[in-house]
């Protein structure tokens, strides 16, 4: 296993609130990345879908703020037996931004907002539960997103089929094989 590393990132990982998942049903992504948008609050509270049901929320959810507190993505941390499994969300406007200065950080190309959005995320799926192995799934096409991945160590390890709103479509299974990320406070 490689040596920890240690980052100073300007984000927090937080409870997610009711007003933030109301806040997530408002975000909306570009064509192709439109897949990724959830159905409005309303529909997911007749449902009690997802983040929705409270304690699927409070035990899988969380929310991820800025230095300002403004929410600026969200994880859920999709448990299943030696695996944490991540689910993840980058505020559409911040999406693709690799060269922006957000909520007090620079992104750079090759090493942009998404890669840094990641890495926490990681260490904090690592600090939950630091004897499991930490994995993502992606839509094949969604190149933008696996690019971010891979400068997040991690490595494709599965292709499959799965079930999506739209039907059917291919994911690659993604595994964590990077260090430990110990985050500055």
């Amino acid at each position: 296993m490689p040596e920890p590393i240690t980052l100073t990132l300007p984000w927090r990982v937080v409870p997610l609130t009711a007003s933030d998942c109301q806040e997530l049903c408002t975000w909306s992504y570009p064509a192709p990345y439109d897949i990724y948008n959830w159905p409005t609050w309303a529909t997911m509270l007749d449902n009690q879908s997802e983040f929705a049901d409270p304690p699927i929320r409070d035990e899988q959810y969380r929310g991820v703020v800025d230095i300002n507190g403004t929410l600026t993505g969200f994880v859920q941390y999709f448990p299943i037996v030696g695996v944490t499994r991540l689910g993840l969300g980058l505020r559409p406007d911040l999406c693709g931004s690799g060269g922006a200065n957000v909520g007090g950080i620079r992104g750079t190309i090759g090493g942009g907002l998404g890669t840094q959005f990641v890495q926490l995320l990681v260490a904090e799926a690592q600090q939950r539960a630091p004897e499991q192995e930490i994995d993502l799934e992606v839509l094949v096409w969604n190149e933008r997103a696996i690019r971010a991945y891979q400068r997040a160590s991690f490595t494709i390890t599965d292709t499959y089929e799965k079930w999506t709103p739209t039907g059917a479509a291919d994911f690659h299974c993604m595994v964590y094989t990077g260090p430990t990320i110990l985050l500055a406070r």
